[in-house]
C-alpha cells in the first residue's frame, strides 16, 4: 500500500480501487481499518473513479503514533489535508462513511476551499452539533419486528439500551446494520470487527471533540460545493431525519434516502448505491 507521512511524521496508509479522478475514502467504525469498504458495490466502475482508501492513524496498515490523544476526530483533519497534499490535488471529492462524517465535516470546517464535494453516507454529524439519540434505534428495531430473529433480539436490544449489553448481544445486534443478515453481510460484520482498533474509538469523540460545533455549522453555511447525504430507510444511527438535518446545513445539499437499506447500503443494494453516487459525481465532473 502506498504511504505518506502525517504532520507528526508517522506514516499513513491508503488503497487505490479503480481509475480516474481520485476519490477520497474515510472508514467510520469509528476507527476501523478501510478494508471494510471494498470497492463501494462497484462504485469506481459505475462512476470512473479512483477509490483513494485511507487507513487513519493506528489503523490497517497505517503506523501507531506515540502520543494516543492523537486519535481524537479533530485531530485528525491535518491527516486528510497532508492525504489532499501528498496526492497533489487543489480540492478534493470526499466520501465518508458514518463516524468518519464527523472528520470530513471538521475538515470542511477548517479546509473549505479545498472541498469539491462531499458524500456523506450513513453519516453521523455531531461535529455541527447533531446528536444520535437511542429513540432513534427504537425506531429503527421496530421496524424489523417482520424478522425471524427479532423475538430473539429484543433481550439484547433492551440490554443494549440499559448499557448493559454483553459481547454476544452486540455481536447479535451487528444484524442491525445490514438489511439482510445472509452470508455476505456475516462476512463482511467479521472484517469490520476485526479491523476496528478499540482503543483509537474510544478516543475518536473524545472531550472536546465537537467543542467547535456552532463555527463549523457557520462555515458549512456558506460551503460553495456540492454534497450529497444518502441514508439507509433502516439505518438506526444516523435515522433519515438527523441524515436530512445535516443535508440541510449546505447550500448545495441533497438529500437521498436508500429505500431497504440500513448502514451499509453499498452491501444491501449495490445497485441503487452506485447509480444514486455515481450520478451526483458525474455531476461534481461536468
Amino acid at each position: 500500500m502506498p504511504t505518506f507521512p502525517a504532520p507528526d511524521g508517522i506514516r499513513l496508509a491508503y488503497r487505490l480501487v479503480g481509475e480516474g479522478d481520485p476519490l477520497i475514502c474515510l472508514p467510520g467504525g469509528p476507527m476501523q481499518a478501510c478494508a471494510y469498504l471494498g470497492d463501494l458495490g462497484g462504485l469506481p466502475t459505475a462512476a470512473g473513479r479512483s477509490l483513494v482508501l485511507l487507513d487513519l492513524r493506528g489503523t490497517g496498515e497505517s503506523e501507531t503514533p506515540a502520543d494516543p490523544s492523537s486519535y481524537r476526530v479533530d485531530r485528525q483533519v491535518d491527516d486528510v489535508e497532508a492525504l489532499r497534499a501528498h496526492l497533489g490535488l487543489e480540492r478534493i471529492d470526499v466520501l465518508a462513511h458514518s463516524a468518519a462524517g464527523d472528520l470530513t465535516l471538521l475538515y470542511a470546517g477548517r479546509y473549505p476551499h479545498r472541498i469539491r464535494s462531499l458524500v456523506l453516507v450513513a453519516a453521523r454529524a455531531r461535529a455541527a452539533g447533531i446528536g444520535f439519540p437511542p429513540e432513534g434505534w427504537r425506531e429503527a428495531f421496530a421496524l424489523r419486528s417482520g424478522e425471524p430473529w427479532y423475538g430473539e433480539a429484543v433481550p439484547a436490544f433492551e440490554r443494549a439500551m440499559a448499557g448493559d449489553a454483553t459481547e454476544d448481544d452486540r455481536r447479535f445486534l451487528d444484524r442491525l446494520t445490514y438489511s439482510r443478515w445472509d452470508a455476505a453481510a456475516q462476512a463482511h460484520a467479521a472484517l469490520g470487527e476485526d479491523g476496528c482498533n478499540e482503543e483509537a474509538a474510544h478516543t475518536y469523540p473524545g472531550p472536546g471533540a465537537f467543542d467547535d460545533a456552532t463555527a463549523v455549522r457557520e462555515v458549512l453555511a456558506e460551503l460553495d460545493a456540492p454534497v450529497l447525504v444518502l441514508a439507509g430507510e433502516l439505518d438506526p444511527s444516523p435515522r433519515p431525519g438527523q441524515a436530512a438535518e445535516a443535508a440541510a446545513l449546505f447550500p448545495r445539499g441533497e438529500f437521498v434516502v436508500q429505500p431497504g437499506a440500513a448502514h451499509v447500503p453499498w452491501l444491501d443494494d449495490p445497485e441503487f448505491f452506485v447509480r444514486t453516487v455515481g450520478e451526483f459525481l458525474s455531476r461534481v465532473a461536468a
